[in-house]
């Protein structure tokens, strides 16, 4: 058990580092630009001057002094920042030198860092089947390498199927503001397959009440079968075993076929919905992923 929790200890720390060198002034004002807060308060009183909007004329400080003041506003900026990560059996797969839990886990860090950097409070859902841990938000850079060890901690228990609509029902629950959303998962969730389901609805409606981004998170193998003759595949969800002839290409252009239809058809539902996305994939650097994500944010709200 020692020797777990240092190995642990020691992945949390290269995350640290690696996360701490793609943070930078930009990315961080990016986020600042991309991510408003919850509306405006009031800052101070100053004197009038030619060309204020006179609707912001302070009466009471006017009457009281005998010279026109005006009242000015900052931007409420404090935002509540919750990462939804699914922790479920097959976050577990990856064939690139890294599991997706543990790109989920270093993409969860440089998030969690670049919105305490702007004063924010961080939160963690991990879900699978049902709610693994909740972390209520708060600030503090310590916050952000706790978040990141219980994602890396739930990876060796991974098991079980995906179920997103159970872990929305519970952010209604907990989260009656709005919030920034990170929903971090492969969307292997039989349940969002019907695209009339239930599970699709919720997520659209939580999408208009919060911040919503959803983030998914791959493996190349999962969209292309190397060509290796007969093997035995485990469902990572459901543990069900099928041997597979990999040396046919029918098959394994029907494999690729099917997993573009699934990918497409979820895209096209977050289009639908307005739900902003970061594709990432444990083969490639997920830095511009995110950086994308900010300026198509930023184009918006031009």
């Amino acid at each position: 058990m020692a020797t777990d929790v240092k190995e642990l200890m020691a992945k949390v720390g290269k995350i640290r580092i690696l996360t701490n060198r793609l943070i930078d002034e930009r990315l961080s004002g990016d986020y600042h630009s991309t991510f408003k807060g919850q509306g405006v308060e009031f800052d101070e009183v100053r004197p009038y001057m030619p060309g204020d909007d006179v609707r912001t004329i302070d009466w009471n400080v006017t009457a009281r002094t005998g010279e026109p003041f005006i009242k000015r506003y900052s931007e409420e900026r404090e935002l509540t920042v919750l990462f939804m990560v699914d922790v479920s059996g097959s976050q577990g797969y990856g064939t690139s030198g890294r599991s997706k839990m543990q790109l989920a886990a270093e993409l969860t860090a440089l998030l969690a860092l670049t919105a305490i950097r702007n004063q924010d409070k961080i939160g963690l859902v991990l879900f699978a089947g049902g709610i693994v841990k909740y972390i209520p938000p708060r600030k503090g850079r310590d916050g952000v390498m706790r978040l990141v060890r219980e994602v890396l901690a739930a990876e060796d228990g991974a098991e079980g199927t995906t179920d997103i609509a159970g872990a929305l029902k519970f952010l209604n629950g907990i989260q009656k503001r709005k919030a920034v959303v990170f929903l971090v998962s492969d969307f292997m969730d039989p349940g969002l397959r019907d695209e009339d389901g239930a599970a699709r609805k919720l997520l659209g409606a939580v999408s208009r009440h919060h911040d919503m981004v959803c983030v998914d998170v791959s493996d190349p193998a999962e969209s292309a079968l190397p060509d290796v003759g007969l093997v035995e595949l485990e469902d990572p969800e459901t543990g069900e075993l099928r041997l597979v002839d990999t040396s046919s290409p029918a098959l394994r252009e029907a494999f690729a076929a099917n997993a573009r239809l699934e990918r497409d058809e979820m895209e096209r539902f977050f289009r639908k919905n307005a739900i902003d996305t970061i594709s990432v994939s444990t083969d490639r650097p997920y830095i511009d992923a995110v950086r994308t994500l900010f300026k198509r944010r930023a184009s918006k709200r031009r």
